[in-house]
């Protein structure tokens, strides 16, 4: 019930893990607090009306080894072209993520 309350209601994608507990060195918390943040500054530069971001992460490597955008048919420009500039504007490393947040 508590994941469900942390994503919106379902509204927002999610691994099944939940928030609660974690401290922010845990990139699950940290990386999904920070892609709400990315998506609602994607939304709030005109790019979209609506837009969900996805990164993924491995053991060992300090940068994002996915990063993923839907806009749900509301981009501006397509949906790649979002993801690089993303990729170009925040430092997604989780580091970074802690450091921002």
């Amino acid at each position: 019930r508590k994941i469900i309350v942390d994503t919106y209601g379902g509204m927002a994608r999610h691994g099944g893990g939940a928030f609660s507990g974690k401290d922010p060195s845990k990139v699950d918390r940290s990386a999904a607090y920070a892609m709400r943040w990315v998506a609602k500054n994607v939304v709030a530069a005109g790019l979209a009306t609506r837009c969900e971001v996805q990164v993924a992460y491995a053991i060992g490597k300090a940068h994002p080894v996915g990063l993923f955008v839907e806009t749900f048919g509301t981009g501006v420009i397509a949906d790649t072209a979002i993801a690089e500039a993303i990729d170009q504007v925040f430092d997604l490393r989780p580091a970074a993520i802690i450091r921002d947040l």
